[in-house]
């Protein structure tokens, strides 16, 4: 009986390394008075809004450290400093459609895209699908390669008392 051939790279083997990575992202922003709560580009109805240099997008900063994590480029703090004038008030959006930019030059593709966006109020289930297509829109991908979990604290901690908005996120990338 002929052998079974493994096709697939050893654990260990350069090619298997460059054929997929994976990041993990996280962000957090105090909720402010005067400060409009915005996720991915869209603005959502509360009176709060994250204190932030930027927009304080959490959902935009997690999945770009993510995907910054997965390609060995740094942190988000590294390519849109908070000391940069140039960075003030700037969407998170314009964020992701930079990285878009960066992974595109090392022929790095996304596979896929998970997040969990931690906040008391509002929810968030009435905006997911609107979410995920403002994100793959940014990213030139599908809107079945993202994922957009929310949840709430439940009333405990500081995203329970509504004093937070926390996210966490992973991404997968290829190689061309």
């Amino acid at each position: 009986m002929p052998k079974a051939v493994n096709r697939q790279p050893a654990i260990g083997n350069r090619e298997w390394a460059d054929c997929f990575r994976i990041g993990f992202g996280s962000d957090l922003h105090r909720l402010v008075p005067g400060r409009k709560l915005m996720l991915v580009g869209l603005r959502m109805p509360f009176d709060k809004g994250p204190l932030g240099h930027s927009d304080g997008d959490a959902l935009a900063h997690a999945v770009c450290d993510a995907l910054l994590g997965a390609a060995a480029l740094g942190d988000i703090g590294r390519h849109f400093p908070d000391s940069s004038p140039e960075w003030k008030d700037v969407s998170g959006l314009e964020f992701l459609r930079h990285l878009r930019g960066l992974l595109n030059e090392r022929q790095l593709a996304i596979v896929n895209v998970d997040a969990t966006v931690e906040i008391e109020q509002p929810r968030l289930a009435p905006h997911l699908e609107r979410m995920r297509g403002k994100m793959a829109r940014a990213l030139g991908i599908q809107t079945g390669q993202i994922s957009i979990k929310a949840k709430s604290g439940e009333g405990v901690g500081e995203v329970g008392r509504g004093e937070i908005v926390r996210v966490e996120a992973v991404a997968l990338l290829r190689r061309h």
